[in-house]
């Protein structure tokens, strides 16, 4: 049974900022959340941990249960979520291994298989060794997708089609994360699946996004009239329900809790591949997670206070 919280006796800690290279998401996506927080009527304060008082503001008390949106390093793999676990604040969203496992793309991709979902044929380089691009080439073909093994956003992911801009990507990719994962680029509608829950999680209806650039890339999350959200994606019943299954099961496979989104490929032949979930999905206006709770019939504050109560019930 889900806890069900009184706003007007919840002292919430909204956590915004943060250090990673996601720091401006994350202060826009505390914006959306104070909003909503406020308007369901709970008692909300502001820190960032970035800053230091603020960080023993948090840990000296008071407060009910932790929000996040800190994207990204520090706040979505698990560090953040151990010092909370250290201070005894429940807090919203999954718990420190799999937010941690979530963060790692190449490291979910193990777990995916491991439950039949199915995901790109990939290859991962450690930043330390010298890249082979004729393997890669022979694994994956040219047209792939170079992306670091632990950043959210898509920050540095690149798409290329050819041996030399493959090279250039895996150098830029180098500066930003220790690990790379490269996959098999596979064209397709770009799908995105949330789900909400602790025991008994359930998928709210898929969006398709149609960027305007090539891809849905950084500008395309976060820049508005950079995408369109497609909600209730147009996909036929049968379909609809065996992504659905599936961003449940990579839900569970991770072991997340509260509110997962799980991003897939539909490809033209009809099968679907899953990219990766995230444990701390975006906040802002133009945040899919909000769009598809709309879309079931939850509003923005109503969203929020689900997620506390899952945070409390998780406790």
């Amino acid at each position: 049974m889900v806890a069900c919280v009184d706003p007007q006796h919840c002292h919430v800690a909204l956590l915004v900022g943060g250090i990673s290279g996601e720091r401006e998401v994350s202060l826009a996506s505390g914006e959306g959340a104070h909003q909503a927080l406020t308007e369901a009527g709970f008692r909300v304060t502001v820190l960032d941990p970035a800053d230091k008082e603020d960080l023993k503001k948090l840990i000296d008390g008071g407060f009910d249960v932790a929000f996040i949106c800190l994207h990204g390093k520090y706040g979505e793999d698990g560090t953040l979520q151990g010092m909370l676990e250290m201070i005894g604040l429940p807090y919203i969203g999954s718990g420190v291994w799999s937010s941690a496992l979530a963060m790692d793309k190449v490291k979910s991709k193990v777990f995916y298989q491991a439950a039949g979902i199915p995901t790109p044929p990939s290859v991962t380089l450690r930043s330390a060794n010298p890249a082979d691009i004729d393997m890669i080439v022979d694994s994956l073909g040219e047209h792939c997708v170079v992306k670091p093994a632990t950043e959210g956003s898509a920050l540095g992911v690149f798409i290329v089609d050819e041996r030399k801009a493959l090279q250039e990507a895996i150098e830029k990719v180098r500066e930003l994360d220790n690990e790379i994962l490269i996959e098999r680029y596979i064209k397709g509608k770009e799908l995105t699946v949330a789900v909400i829950g602790n025991d008994d999680p359930r998928a709210l209806p898929i969006i398709e996004i149609v960027p305007v650039n090539d891809f849905y890339d950084y500008e395309a999350k976060y820049k508005p009239g950079a995408s369109q959200h497609l909600c209730p994606a147009p996909l036929s019943e049968e379909t609809t329900k065996q992504i659905q299954d599936m961003a449940v099961k990579a839900h569970k496979a991770l072991d997340c809790a509260g509110v997962s989104r799980s991003d897939f490929i539909l490809d033209d032949e009809g099968k679907w591949w899953i990219l990766e979930t995230n444990t701390i999905p975006g906040m802002t206006g133009t945040s899919l997670l909000p769009d598809a709770a709309r879309a079931d019939g939850i509003s923005f504050p109503e969203l929020c206070t689900m997620l506390i109560e899952f945070a409390l019930e998780k406790k």
